[in-house]
């Protein structure tokens, strides 16, 4: 049998478990150095204090085991004390395992780690259970409790509240929280009152002089200059960022062209208004609000006087104070107005998806409630896969009874927006639209002739005006319809053209063949605006002209020699924005 150490317990209230005993000092600390400490156990022994031997294990009787579970259960009630002798080792009953359940005596506080001098029970022997075989086992770590992994889901599930930045979303939410509820930055306050006051007469002569003065010194450097304003933007309202694309390149150079639009364009209040209510209409997309317009005009005041040199002084200021006034308020007007009739932007399911040529796809799109515009105008349009990229197309069918649009894209090289439209758009995709703009319309009511150039996929917008005309009736106006392109199987939309002339005897359409290898059966040959410019002269004539940029512009200079009325001539110059 192996042999059983024998653990000589004293009893007490508290957690020192030392007894006070006749002859020894009071309660020692938790760390005594009479006891010993067991490497093998763990477990204190008892000691004599004073240097005493250990007591032998088995020199005293073993109590019973019922005598121990009768002491416990009874708070470890003192037994008879023997006789007192030197040397004479005091035993006490052991410790119970709780404390009783008794409030102390009334006007006598609990006693903390003693207890009171008692008769000594008789010694008892407690058995220690032999030293486990190997260290416990380690459970496992749990699982966190909370919610399961979402699935992700797909894009458009959740499309205007997570994946578009506009009107509702968080971080136009910020936006206007921190611009209009929080007190500004020191570094947009407000101008002084006098200058403020100042600033709200409409601009002078004087002050269209100084503008465009000190344009002409910032326009060399318009790349910085714009790129400072949308820093101090940024900086003071860092939410605002994830409202742009993340390619800020495209946003500068538009910023830069209305700064130059509206210095130039201050003399013609009608062209004015009509040019910055577009605007402002198109800016309701990116959840611009009224409050919006004060902070950015003094980010603006700031970059000006950063890269304007000598030319920027206390007059240049409140010239540019003025201007902006004017400017912003013609845009929130046109906001606030439309704000009551549309939303700020639709939602369009593509519903069909036609590949004519190998970088030219002609795409119907739904929208989700009633759109409205004119044949001629053109919209802005935002892809799922460019967030915040927009850009512009021109609608190719007059509006429709069932409510579809149809657009006529063309990938070009490193276009964003366009190559995702034609190379990676579906039915079923979502896309969102702004509102429609542009004054290229028939006025149905003049009863002029109409000669229209379209290059490309420019003839998109002639054949939606076309269309119009149909549907009106010509009342007697001819229209003359030139259709270029480079290759005779760029013109994928001939077809539908002479089927419409052949339904109409006041339409003629004129194909023309730019490249090299021109065939003939009616085609002619040359750059469009020159074969235009042959057929002349147009006086007297309504001109409407869409596509390339480049080709655009000359094509304006042809019409002037030609004998068309400048005011006469309509373009959108869409190319400039639709690039990309």
């Amino acid at each position: 049998m192996k042999s059983r150490r024998t653990l000589l317990v004293r009893s007490g209230h508290g957690s020192a478990g030392v007894a006070a005993v006749p002859g020894m000092p009071g309660p020692a600390p938790e760390t005594t150095p009479g006891i010993a400490q067991d490497p093998a156990q763990d477990i204190p022994q008892a000691v004599a204090p004073g240097g005493l031997p250990d007591v032998a294990p088995d020199s005293m009787p073993q109590a019973p085991a019922a005598d121990l579970a009768s002491l416990a259960a009874r708070g470890a009630a003192p037994a008879a004390a023997p006789a007192p002798g030197a040397g004479a080792v005091t035993v006490l009953p052991p410790m119970p395992l709780d404390p009783p359940d008794l409030p102390p005596p009334s006007g006598l506080p609990a006693p903390v780690g003693l207890v009171a001098t008692a008769p000594v029970a008789a010694p008892v022997r407690v058995a220690i259970p032999d030293p486990p075989a190997g260290p416990p086992a380690v459970p496992a770590p749990s699982t966190p409790a909370g919610p399961p992994t979402p699935v992700i889901e797909p894009l458009f599930t959740h499309a205007p509240g997570l994946n578009w930045a506009g009107p509702g979303d968080n971080w136009s939410r910020a936006w206007a929280l921190q611009t209009l509820g929080g007190a500004r930055p020191a570094q947009a306050a407000t101008p002084v009152p006098d200058l403020r006051t100042a600033a709200e007469q409409p601009p002078t002569a004087r002050d269209i002089e100084l503008i465009r003065a000190s344009l002409a010194v910032v326009e060399p450097v318009a790349d910085r200059a714009t790129a400072h304003f949308y820093a101090l933007i940024f900086l003071h309202h860092p939410e605002v960022r994830a409202l742009f694309p993340a390619a800020m390149d495209v946003q500068r150079d538009r910023l830069f062209r209305a700064l130059l639009m509206a210095a130039r364009s201050a003399g013609d209040p009608e062209g004015l208004r009509t040019y910055l209510s577009a605007l402002g209409r198109g800016h309701r997309r990116y959840g611009t609000l009224t409050g919006h317009y004060g902070p950015v005009g003094e980010c603006l005041v700031q970059a000006l006087a950063r890269y304007a040199g000598g030319r920027w002084d206390a007059d240049t200021e409140l010239a540019w104070r003025r201007v902006y006034r004017l400017v912003s308020s013609i845009m929130i007007e046109a906001a606030e107005d439309a704000a009551r009739t549309s939303p700020p932007w639709w939602q369009g399911e593509v519903v069909g998806h036609q590949r004519r040529t190998g970088d030219v796809a002609v795409i119907t799109v739904r929208p989700d409630q009633a759109y409205p515009y004119r044949a001629g105008q053109y919209t802005s349009m935002e892809t799922p896969w460019w967030p915040r990229v927009w850009r512009h197309f021109s609608f190719a069918t007059a509006p429709r009874p069932d409510g579809l649009l149809t657009f006529h894209v063309k990938a070009v090289q490193a276009g964003w927006v366009s190559n995702a439209l034609v190379h990676r758009a579906a039915p079923g995709d979502v896309l969102r639209l702004g509102p429609a703009s542009g004054a290229m319309t028939v006025d149905h009511a003049s009863g002029a002739d109409l000669l229209c150039l379209g290059g490309g996929t420019g003839i998109a917008p002639i054949r939606a005006l076309v269309e119009e005309v149909a549907e009106h009736g010509a009342a007697g106006r001819s229209v003359e319809v030139f259709y270029g392109a480079r290759q005779a199987a760029e013109l994928y939309d001939l077809e539908a053209l002479r089927a419409l002339a052949g339904r109409h005897p006041w339409l003629s359409v004129h194909p023309v063949l730019s490249g090299h290898g021109a065939s003939g059966g009616g085609t002619l040959t040359g750059e469009l605006p020159e074969v235009v410019g042959r057929f002349g002269p147009w006086t007297g004539r309504d001109a409407y002209l869409s596509g390339p940029a480049a080709m655009v512009r000359r094509g304006v200079g042809v019409l002037l020699r030609a004998g068309v009325a400048a005011e006469r001539i309509r373009h959108d110059l869409v190319g400039d924005l639709a690039a990309g």
